[in-house]
C-alpha cells in the first residue's frame, strides 16, 4: 500500500487514509493486494480526467484498474490505483457538513470499490454501492452521519 498526498491546500492525514485503505480492502476480501492512493488538486485531477477519460473538469475521485495490465505476465498482486481530489473533497464536505477527512475517506472507499467491480452507473446499482460504502466506512470505526448519504441512498 501506497499513500501519498500531491497537494498542499488541504490537510490530509496520510496514516489515516492508509489505514482506511487497508480496512476497506479487507472487507472486500483484497487484503492481500496493493493499491496507490494519491491525494491531488484540482488542476491534477482534471488532466488525469482528460488524459484518461477525455472528460475536461474536476472530478471528486478516479480508480484506474492495473490489476488486469499485469495478468498477462504473470500472478499480480496489484489491483490499481486510487487517485482522489482533495480540493473536491473539501466542497463535497462543506455542502453536506462532514469533516473534510471523512469525505476523503469515502472517496478512497468508493475508488476500491471501483477497482473491486463495482458500478454507480445505474440508480439501483449506484445506491448499492453507496450502502456498501456506509458499511465499509462504519467497519473501519468512521460512522458517517445520515446527512452523508442524504440522496445517495434515498430511493429512486
Amino acid at each position: 500500500m501506497a499513500v501519498s498526498n500531491r497537494q498542499r491546500r488541504v490537510p490530509v492525514s496520510t496514516p489515516r487514509l492508509r489505514a482506511t485503505a487497508e480496512a476497506a480492502l479487507r472487507a472486500l476480501g483484497r487484503a492481500d493486494l496493493h493499491v496507490d492512493v494519491t491525494v491531488v488538486d484540482d488542476s491534477a485531477i482534471r488532466r488525469l480526467n482528460a488524459r484518461y477519460l477525455r472528460r475536461r473538469r474536476t472530478t471528486d475521485v478516479l480508480a484506474f484498474d492495473l490489476e488486469a495490465d499485469f495478468h498477462a505476465t504473470g500472478p499480480s498482486r496489484l489491483m490499481g490505483e486510487v487517485i482522489v481530489c482533495a480540493d473536491t473533497a473539501k466542497r463535497q464536505a462543506r455542502r453536506v457538513g462532514v469533516s473534510v477527512a471523512l469525505e476523503i475517506d469515502l472517496l478512497v472507499v468508493h475508488g476500491l470499490l471501483h477497482l473491486a467491480g463495482w458500478d454507480d452507473h445505474e440508480p439501483r446499482e449506484a445506491r448499492l454501492m453507496h450502502e456498501r460504502e456506509r458499511e465499509i466506512l462504519a467497519e473501519t470505526g468512521r460512522r458517517a452521519p445520515a446527512r452523508l448519504w442524504n440522496g445517495l441512498l434515498d430511493p429512486r
